[in-house]
């Protein structure tokens, strides 16, 4: 084999053996990183991060979203972030997939991939708030997880120290829920104690871009952008449709903005939970994405702002009805047509 033949041999499968180690890696491959340089350098622009197809697909079949002609998506680790613009807003869409994990991996990979000024976040929702109804829009001005738990050992209350607790681990300032408050049964009218006894709802761990690696700081409700929040006061005024085939809502929806919203990767359809989360956080809406979201976006820096439809009443309707099932699509439908007319608003 000659000199020649044997160097190009070798470049070869250096070349070959160095991709399957990028590969191996997680490494951002040359052609995708190429795409990436080539969008940014037409940004910055405005994330949009919603859970599912049957959310997302609304936005997609609008009239007013244009996709980009040369490069209409790129897909990264699992996701596909579509390029176009709404409103004449140049923006990312990226579906995130159920639940807080999915939700915060894919908002830190849009805010890490790309050039991105704000991100508006939305979707459908349960309702915890009974003066509200079902296709009505609601934005929260706070989002929190409350998935994040201490699980009490059974005997101790609330003047005892959680385990950890004196580490600055964990903390008894957010609150908790008592299990035996929600039995059924009582003897003699007294309660009942319940070996699950009492879970502490926590703040998530954050290291701001800004802070100092590996030194935590703590959040529990994380603010939207003012700026953002302000601007949806103008949306209060908006039309929705309030009707399935001939399945129509009591009153037209409405859009509101609300104090709280709370989530978890928990679905909730439970009527004594629904009324816990309300009357203890004050909380509306109720999901599994928006405080990932909200909590990646906050450790970044990154203007937010979440917009949830409401699609049941979380386990506060009839047992016999199924709202999710008849008003999902109205509220996500709802939920976009919000969606549009916010984004005319920011860039107007």
């Amino acid at each position: 084999m000659g000199s020649h033949l044997r160097m190009e041999l070798m470049v070869f499968l250096v070349l070959v053996f160095w991709g399957i180690n990028s590969i191996a890696y997680g490494a951002v491959s040359h052609t995708t990183m190429r795409k990436i340089d080539i969008l940014n350098k037409k940004g910055p622009y405005l994330g949009i991060v919603v859970p599912n197809f049957f959310e997302l697909n609304p936005l997609l079949q609008s009239t007013s979203f244009v996709a980009d002609q040369k490069l209409p998506y790129l897909d990264f680790s699992g996701r596909r972030f579509r390029i176009g613009r709404l409103e004449d807003e140049s923006v990312i869409i990226v579906m995130t997939g159920l639940s807080m994990l999915n939700a915060g991996i894919s908002t830190q990979l849009l805010l890490s991939l790309f050039k991105v000024k704000g991100v508006v976040h939305y979707g459908i929702a349960g309702n915890a708030d009974p003066q509200l109804q079902i296709g009505d829009v609601t934005i929260p001005q706070f989002w929190a997880h409350t998935g994040l738990w201490n699980w009490q050992r059974f005997g101790d209350g609330p003047g005892n120290e959680l385990s950890l607790e004196s580490f600055g681990d964990y903390t008894r300032k957010v609150g908790h829920i008592k299990f035996s408050d929600f039995n059924n049964e009582t003897r003699d009218g007294k309660s009942v104690p319940n070996l699950l006894n009492n879970v502490w709802y926590q703040p998530e761990e954050v290291f701001p871009v800004h802070g100092t690696p590996e030194v935590r700081q703590h959040a529990f409700w994380v603010p939207v952008n003012p700026k953002f929040f302000s601007v949806a006061k103008d949306l209060e005024d908006l039309k929705l449709g309030g009707c399935v085939n001939t399945t129509c809502l009591p009153r037209a929806p409405i859009v509101v903005r609300v104090k709280r919203g709370i989530s978890a990767s928990v679905f909730v359809d439970n009527r004594a939970y629904r009324e816990f989360l309300n009357s203890k956080f004050n909380a509306t809406s109720i999901d599994m994405e928006s405080a990932a979201v909200a909590l990646v976006c906050h450790q970044q820096k990154k203007p937010f702002i979440v917009i949830r439809a409401l699609s049941d009443l979380a386990g506060g309707g009839s047992s016999l009805s199924n709202e999710a099932n008849t008003f999902a699509s109205l509220a996500a439908q709802n939920a976009v047509d919000v969606v549009l007319r916010f984004i005319s608003l920011l860039s107007s």
